[in-house]
Formats: C-alpha cells, sequence, structure tokens
C-alpha cells in the first residue's frame, strides 16, 4: 500500500516476476491520476454544479475512500492466489495520501481561509473534521516511511508503523458518517467494506494466536 501502508500480507506474496513490465506500472500511476485530472478539468470548464467548493471536497473524499479500499482489498486477494493488486499497494497507498491531502488543501482555502484560529475552533466544533484531520496527520508518516530506504532502517518497526492504515480506515469511515446527515448511504457502504476487510485480519490474526 513493497507496499505502504498495509503490509500484512509481505509473508504470503512472491516476489516481483522475472517478466515484470514497467509500462503496467507507469499505466497504473496514469490511471489513479484520471480522478485528478477529471477535476482540473471540470474546473477549468466551469462544470462543478451550483457548488464547486462541495464537488470539490465530495470528489477528493470519495477517491481517499475508494483507494483505502483498494490498499486493504489487496492482502486477502493476495492470499487467495491473486496478487496483482499487491503489487501496486505501495503506489496505492501514496495515492490515499495524495487525494487525503488535496481534500485538506481545499478544505483549507475554501471553508477557513488558511487561517490557523479558524482551523483550531473547527476541530473543536465539528468532530468530523477532528477525525480527518487526524486521519490525514497519521498518513503523513506512512507516506514518507513509505521509501525503501527509510523501510530498511526502521525494520519491524515500519510494519508496526503501517498498520496505521486500518486506523486511518476506521477514522475515514466515522469522517464521512458524521458528514452524511440523514444521506448515509455511502457511509453504509463503506462501514460493510471496511468492516469485512478489518474483521478478516482480526479472524487471521486469533487462528494465527491459536496455532
Amino acid at each position: 500500500m513493497p507496499a505502504t501502508i498495509d503490509d500484512d500480507a509481505a509473508p504470503f506474496l512472491p516476489g516481483p516476476p522475472t517478466s515484470w513490465n514497467p509500462a503496467i506500472r507507469v499505466l497504473v500511476f496514469l490511471t489513479c491520476l484520471v480522478p485528478l485530472l477529471l477535476l482540473v478539468n471540470a474546473v477549468a470548464t466551469n462544470s462543478m454544479g451550483p457548488d464547486p467548493a462541495e464537488h470539490l471536497m465530495h470528489v477528493t473524499g470519495e477517491w481517499v475512500m475508494r483507494f483505502l479500499v483498494l490498499v486493504l482489498l489487496a492482502t486477502p486477494l493476495a492470499r487467495y492466489g491473486w496478487p496483482r493488486l499487491a503489487r501496486y499497494r505501495r503506489m496505492l497507498g501514496l495515492y490515499v495520501w495524495f487525494y487525503a491531502t488535496l481534500h485538506l488543501l481545499v478544505f483549507a482555502q475554501v471553508y477557513i481561509g488558511w487561517s490557523g484560529e479558524q482551523l483550531v475552533e473547527e476541530l473543536a466544533d465539528r468532530p468530523y473534521v477532528l477525525v480527518g484531520f487526524v486521519a490525514w496527520l497519521i498518513l503523513v508518516p506512512l507516506g514518507i516511511t513509505s521509501a525503501r530506504v527509510i523501510r530498511k532502517k526502521m525494520g519491524k518497526y515500519w510494519r508496526q508503523l503501517h498498520k496505521l492504515t486500518y486506523v486511518v480506515a476506521i477514522l475515514g469511515w466515522l469522517h464521512l458518517l458524521w458528514l452524511s446527515r440523514s444521506d448515509v448511504g455511502d457511509a453504509v457502504f463503506y462501514g460493510i467494506i471496511f468492516g469485512l476487510l478489518l474483521g478478516y485480519r482480526v479472524v487471521g490474526s486469533l487462528r494465527s494466536g491459536l496455532r
């Protein structure tokens, strides 16, 4: 989410194949940029609807959740014989951080005007802002330590740190839930997905502990 944000599948994954195709990696990288390019086009053509700020916040936040699902999904898929997604987990994890940062930058620009005092007030008064900001703060060290050289220096502590991805997923879901108000469809959907993916890991850990 090498992996970045979620590496609990590492013992189960084969190394890169001898026929590794760098072009596929570039294609995955560019595909992950498509949401950003669509947003840039929407801004340039003034086609973001009646509330452009809300549109930007919604789209960037939605892609954070989608990439989080892909990162967490890589492990069960790899364990059941489909390791392809796990090969790009490091990249996907960095895109979680990237779109989360865009989400925060839009918030800073549109809603608080880059005011530190206003940010403190929002954090104190709005729980969804607090959990979202904490999730982003956790993503910062996860993104920085995804570099291979840092990973090697950290050794076993790297894996322990990157299990905080699970915390990010829970905080991200709470952020969405508290924002949903009466329309909780997306929150229920992601709650089910994250519940299954995190529950899978809990069951796996319990089984390992019983052996």
